[in-house]
């Protein structure tokens, strides 16, 4: 028999480097799914603890009524931390915008259409003006926003006269506290609600085979099948239960739908988009980014802005939720913020980051918040807990970093 016969008539040996791939994927991607793991175990946790008052429609609403704000604000943080830097003043601009916009319809009787518009467009500019000291001045952000901070805590005091206002039209009420349409006309399920959460876990799943062909398509890598298609499963699954739940009581908040859209924007923008590729450029090596032929500068002004925008519309979420503006409101937002950012997997030293995983950082903050209150634990040791879980979350970042 001729060697090359005989080389033919060897059986194949046999396949082990599936394993080993599914083995280095899962742990190159530890946090993301440890996050995510994290998340469903609180959950759980504190379904058990609560005897089962987590998840009633009732207080599920409420939890995303709490953290959408948050989850608002984490997605421009998001952008700021993998830029390099950091935003302390967003906590105190959402309550001057809320000011803004409570002054502008109560005592001025603006529509909240214009009100909005420019109330947003304020943020962007105090976004600007921030972004310009530390893009253009180098001036380190910490010192810029934390400036900031204080210059606009004066300027709400100042705006509101150290009194509350209010109370606000109520479509502009339904911003926040206000539910879809129900057209199918459901007695005891929204089944308009049921409808949107259903199509939503549908176009999940098929987005996101298209983009896995894509992929292969172009001969690059991709997550092990059986990883993808657990994940991608299971976020239906999970969009589908919440769905019956909030159907269940009175749907779909306005503001989980303007949550929904500005997510899927912005995992757009930081995982499809040119400008979202250098921006994690610019984090992971200004330098090199800059001799690679990117505006750096510009880049990093353009996400101080996004922030500043970003937290107008926080501000507008939360003044419609209360009802009213306080010169306390945004007190502490900021640490939430930034806190969701590094628990979900952003690094502090910049260029690291997923919008998802700053999703998933805000509402393991929420549920904490929210099953700590209903078991009766008090403020301070709730301080004390989130306090301990963001030290873990950024010392596991270093300690994968330093491996």
């Amino acid at each position: 028999m001729s060697q090359p016969e005989a080389e033919a008539a060897m059986p194949a040996p046999p396949l082990t480097g599936a394993p080993k791939l599914h083995a280095g994927f899962l742990k190159n991607n530890l946090r993301e799914y440890g996050m995510l793991i994290s998340l469903v175990a609180i959950m759980v946790l504190f379904q058990v603890l609560t005897d089962g008052t987590l998840l009633r429609p009732l207080n599920l609403t409420n939890l995303l009524l709490q953290n959408s704000y948050v989850v608002i604000m984490a997605l421009g943080m998001l952008l700021v931390i993998v830029a390099g830097h950091i935003d302390l003043s967003v906590g105190s601009v959402c309550g001057f915008i809320g000011a803004l916009a409570a002054v502008l319809m109560v005592e001025y009787e603006w529509h909240f259409v214009p009100t909005a518009i420019v109330s947003i467009l304020a943020g962007g500019l105090i976004g600007a003006a921030q972004g310009w000291f530390v893009a253009f001045r180098k001036i380190p952000s910490f010192i810029v926003t934390l400036a900031g901070m204080l210059v606009f805590k004066g300027l709400t005091l100042a705006l509101l006269a150290g009194q509350s206002v209010g109370p606000f039209p109520e479509a502009f009420q339904r911003l926040s506290s206000g539910f879809i349409p129900d057209p199918l006309g459901g007695d005891t399920l929204r089944t308009t609600s049921l409808a949107v959460g259903a199509l939503a876990a549908v176009a999940l799943v098929f987005f996101k085979l298209r983009g896995r062909a894509r992929l292969k398509a172009h001969g690059m890598e991709q997550e092990p099948y059986a990883f993808f298609l657990v994940k991608n499963l299971f976020f239906a699954a999970i969009i589908l239960f919440f769905s019956y739940l909030l159907s269940t009581y009175k749907g779909l908040p306005n503001v989980l739908i303007v949550m929904a859209v500005l997510i899927v924007v912005y995992d757009f923008i930081t995982n499809r988009t040119t400008i979202g590729r250098r921006i994690y450029a610019l984090g992971g090596n200004e330098k090199a980014a800059r001799l690679s032929g990117i505006k750096t500068q510009r880049l990093a002004f353009l996400t101080f802005v996004n922030m500043g925008a970003l937290a107008a519309l926080a501000g507008l979420v939360f003044a419609a939720r209360l009802n009213t503006a306080t010169p306390k409101a945004g007190l502490g937002f900021e640490l939430d913020v930034i806190a969701a950012c590094f628990i979900g997997g952003a690094s502090a030293s910049g260029g690291v980051g997923k919008v998802m995983g700053a999703v998933i950082g805000a509402f393991i903050m929420g549920v904490m918040n929210n099953g700590m209150s209903i078991l009766g634990i008090g403020i301070d040791y709730q301080q004390v807990i989130k306090g301990l879980v963001l030290l873990a979350a950024v010392f596991i970042d270093v300690y994968n970093k330093n491996k």
